[in-house]
């Protein structure tokens, strides 16, 4: 069959979770087929994508009121936009008539107009005005509002989730909020200043896989591991997020200079299915990486960066050379090696490395993540 039922019994996703185990060390890893069968994806996208928050954007872009922010998450077309009384709301960005959208990229407007057939709406979705509707029988306007998506701002940051259903960000993520504005207190103060943007032959399960465990760091990114301290580096899973801390290298720093530094630690956050929030050693900065499935073989990733300023001084500009012109062609190399290794019959599934003490080294939090797309995979009342 061209899709995947997620209906019981039989289910399909159990052929995924062959040994699996809820404890790391007597688990094997989730099976290839999640990552080169293309039948996932629709899963991915309709189960995992379309019912979790995603990031949208910094509250700097939504503050005035008539400014607005679009965006697409799997196909869908959103725009986020503040209306004339200072609320913040989320759109599906279609136009009720025939269905084209309404805003492109982001802006500041006074209503809504579809470019189309000129059909308007007000900033809260209310429908306004069509042309030669009065000539149109029992035609009402409540009929035509816009869409709603739920919103939110969540640590200065806004999200959007699809799902109808889902519980706010700040319950669903425990104690992010708290560890996030403990290592960020400036985050409100900063400001957008770059973004860094991949195409990347691989599947996004591989490419999150790969960030979520240092256990290669040590062999594929000895510059990375000379930036921190890998002995004081810890990762923790919790409810839908997994923190990942370590202490700023003390010595021989080949990555970038922290000469003058103001941040001294590497706080890393992975919040499910695909945002990472990242603070490192310099001065003060945050940064957003999303990973995005665009086919079954292939993720694109943002990669933005937040200064104290637009523009960013010379050590920054050196931070975000290493990140673009070091790190990540070392780990696109890698996630696109084990994407070509997954379609060989010699690798079906793999087991996790892991440590009791929850180091860097440790593949716990890739047990996690599996956890999550197991749990959304094996979900009830999935039928189509």
């Amino acid at each position: 069959m061209d899709d995947i039922k997620l209906s019981k019994p039989h289910h399909p996703a159990s052929s995924l979770f062959k040994g699996w185990h809820d404890e790391p060390a007597k688990s094997l890893s989730m099976h290839k087929n999640a990552y080169i069968d293309p039948r996932w994806l629709k899963v991915d996208q309709r189960e995992i994508f379309h019912k979790s928050w995603q990031f949208l954007c910094h509250e700097e872009n939504l503050r005035e009121n008539g400014s607005y922010v679009t965006t697409s998450i799997q196909g869908q077309s959103i725009v986020a936009i503040r209306d004339r009384e200072g609320v913040l709301r989320a759109f599906y960005n279609v136009c009720k008539h025939r269905g084209h959208e309404l805003l492109s990229g982001s802006g500041k407007t006074k209503r809504v107009i579809c470019p189309y057939h000129s059909w308007s709406y007000d900033l809260d979705g209310q429908f306004l005005e069509a042309r030669q509707s009065q000539f149109i029988d029992h035609f009402n306007k409540q009929d035509f509002c816009l869409d709603q998506v739920k919103i939110e701002v969540f640590c200065h940051m806004v999200f959007v989730n699809l799902d109808p259903k889902a519980e706010p960000l700040a319950e669903q993520s425990g104690d992010l909020a708290q560890e996030v504005m403990k290592y960020a207190p400036d985050l409100a103060r900063l400001t957008f200043a770059h973004r860094l943007t991949y195409t990347i032959k691989a599947n996004w399960k591989s490419v999150v896989d790969n960030f979520l465990e240092c256990y290669h760091c040590p062999v594929a990114h000895r510059d990375f591991c000379t930036l921190i301290e890998m002995d004081t580096y810890k990762v923790t899973t919790h409810g839908i997020y997994s923190s990942h801390m370590a202490k700023a290298g003390r010595s021989d720093n080949k990555a970038y200079s922290t000469d003058s530094a103001s941040v001294t630690d590497h706080a890393v956050w992975f919040l499910w299915p695909n945002t990472t929030l990242m603070r490192y050693p310099g001065r003060g900065n945050f940064m957003i990486w999303r990973f995005m499935p665009v086919g079954p073989e292939e993720t694109y990733e943002e990669f933005d960066f937040f200064f104290e300023d637009d523009t960013p001084i010379p050590e920054e500009v050196e931070a975000i050379k290493f990140i673009d012109d070091i790190l990540q062609p070392e780990d696109i190399g890698l996630v696109e090696s084990v994407q070509r290794g997954m379609q060989t019959p010699a690798y079906q599934q793999g087991r996790y490395m892991v440590d009791p003490d929850g180091s860097g080294l440790s593949e716990h939090a890739v047990h996690h993540f599996h956890s999550l797309v197991r749990k959304a995979y094996m979900g009830s009342n999935h039928d189509d």
